[in-house]
């Protein structure tokens, strides 16, 4: 696995992002966005690092950004409008140094959530995948078809009732996992298999 930590400019400066290749044939480019930076959410919090992996092994490049103000990037916290132009920065940049066909697969844990669904109404992506989003704590818009959301029934900061509605409301294929808090621990291996089947297949 090829690995480079890179530094791509955005409008608040420099964003700090991991990038993981596959070796051989690629088939897509995967996009991550973590939680919340103000409480501790990076790129190495232990969902985004699970779904980079996850990406990586079905030949995805796993691309990680730090958020404006976290890690090595600079800026600060915006409430989501700065980071999706982090993220956007970074979709360009790597976009750049690869097949223009590949398809684009955005996926969010929590706030990132947030900031993907922003991001996918300025690009279009091939699936955007929304782990536990921050529903309750944003004011989330349209979102394109192609959209899943994978929740833990017993989720403590984003209630459970409130990602099924917004996901019904919206017409969402929504997957749920049992038994599964916020932060999935020991359900890391349940998420993967869940988000597999969802759009990374």
């Amino acid at each position: 696995m090829k690995r480079a930590k890179l530094r791509i400019k955005s409008s608040a400066g420099f964003i700090e992002t991991l990038v993981n290749d596959p070796e051989g044939e690629r088939s897509g480019l995967a996009f991550i966005a973590h939680p919340h930076p103000l409480y501790g959410g990076s790129m190495d919090n232990k969902v985004v690092q699970s779904l980079a992996q996850l990406c990586h092994d079905q030949g995805l490049v796993a691309v990680r950004p730090n958020f404006r103000g976290v890690g090595q990037s600079d800026g600060e916290y915006t409430g989501g409008e700065g980071e999706c132009d982090d993220m956007l920065a970074v979709i360009q940049f790597v976009r750049a140094h690869y097949d223009p066909t590949l398809p684009i697969y955005l996926c969010g844990f929590s706030f990132g959530g947030f900031v993907q669904h922003l991001v996918a109404q300025q690009i279009t992506a091939h699936c955007l995948l929304l782990i536990s989003p921050a529903v309750n704590l944003y004011a989330f818009g349209n979102v394109p078809v192609n959209t899943f959301i994978i929740h833990g029934e017993l989720d403590e900061v984003v209630p459970f009732d409130a990602a099924w509605k917004f996901a019904l409301t919206n017409q969402i294929q929504f997957r749920s996992i049992a038994g599964a808090g916020h932060y999935y621990h020991g359900k890391l291996a349940e998420l993967k298999s869940e988000a597999l089947q969802a759009c990374l297949d």
